[in-house]
């Protein structure tokens, strides 16, 4: 995939907020205020939440993607040469996880969302 093709990705989920907090390359997007998906200005690749420290350890020893710099051990960067069908769950699954984390309140003011990654 391209870095382009990813952010067609993100952008299409529901209400997500582009920004480019740490300057100019840097894309983020977040749901609700929080980060879901990163890529960095010289990175080839996106940088996801996973559930857990755990599943990062496991997808980072599988060679599916390296710890993800600058973020919580939790998250991990997948290089865009990565799976089709795995970086499209891993962005899913990412954005489903940090929508699930928002106050009910939060949650219940956005557009519905199934959850594809988990279903």
């Amino acid at each position: 995939m391209t870095r382009d093709q990813v952010k067609t990705i993100c952008d299409a989920l529901p209400a997500t907020e582009w920004s480019e907090p740490f300057g100019p390359g840097h894309d983020v997007w977040k749901i609700g205020g929080k980060i879901f998906a990163a890529i960095g200005a010289k990175t080839q690749g996106i940088s996801v939440k996973t559930p857990d420290i755990e599943t990062a350890t496991m997808l980072i020893e599988a060679g599916v993607g390296v710890k993800a710099p600058y973020f919580h051990r939790s998250w991990v960067n997948l290089p865009f040469g990565a799976d089709k069908d795995e970086l499209i769950h891993r962005i899913h699954r990412s954005y489903a996880l940090v929508r699930g984390s928002l106050t009910k309140k939060a949650q219940a003011a956005l557009p519905p969302f199934e959850d594809q990654a988990n279903g």
